[in-house]
């Protein structure tokens, strides 16, 4: 017979790396300030084979589908975002809901749009009327300014400065302190599906789809 704590919700950060470590200690928060045990918490493993990580269980995605709850809850703390997409694809059909993760001294504007399944890192600055879509991880102190639109499983790396009015389309990874100047309302800065904007690089003016770009100023990386 199954105790109640059994039925009680179950939460889980699936991916055991480098962004899943940091983003546990908040997760746990989440959790205590849902009066919640923390022993429904787990890490869902993919880079160990450990039972334990930072005091965490650490099970298998076949033992989180298996146990028994409430309801399940999956943050997918992975940086590759065609894998994230491809693991919520698979979990929502078992009826596993996306978890948004947020660091305590992470700033949201009142008129900000957070989709499901975001991560925040500490010290991230989300302001007016930006938005946020759906599985989109934003690194330790980045700024993003009003009227952002930043579209699914998008992923800054730490430090990154958004300026006003930028567009950045699913699937685009922009690298550590890199600087995307501001755009307009009638005509946005834009950075293309799938781009890739490198590391420190300054970003003024739009970068296709499915490109690299590298630089002050950022220029396409020869093919």
């Amino acid at each position: 017979m199954h105790s109640a704590q059994n039925y009680s919700p179950l939460f889980a950060v699936c991916g055991d790396g480098g962004h899943g470590r940091e983003m546990m200690p908040f997760a746990a928060l989440q959790i205590l300030s849902l009066g919640i045990s923390i022993e429904r918490l787990v890490f869902i493993g993919v880079a160990t084979t450990t039972e334990k990580l930072n005091a965490f269980s650490v099970i298998s995605h076949d033992d989180f589908l298996e146990q028994a709850a409430s309801e399940k809850f999956m943050a997918i703390a992975i940086g590759d975002s065609k894998l994230r997409q491809k693991i919520f694809t698979r979990w929502s059909s078992f009826g596993i809901k996306p978890w948004e993760i947020r660091a305590p001294n992470a700033y949201i504007a009142a008129s900000a749009q957070i989709g499901p399944g975001c991560q925040i890192s500490p010290q991230v600055v989300v302001n007016a009327n930006a938005v946020l879509g759906s599985h989109v991880q934003i690194n330790t102190g980045c700024n993003i300014a009003h009227d952002c639109w930043l579209g699914d499983y998008v992923t800054l790396a730490p430090g990154v400065l958004c300026n006003g009015n930028v567009r950045i389309e699913q699937h685009a990874y922009i690298g550590s302190g890199a600087i995307l100047r501001n755009g307009t309302a009638l005509k946005p800065l834009i950075i293309g599906e799938g781009a890739i904007v490198g590391m420190g690089a300054v970003v003024t003016k739009d970068v296709p789809a499915g490109t690299t770009v590298v630089g002050n100023p950022a220029k396409p990386i020869n093919k």
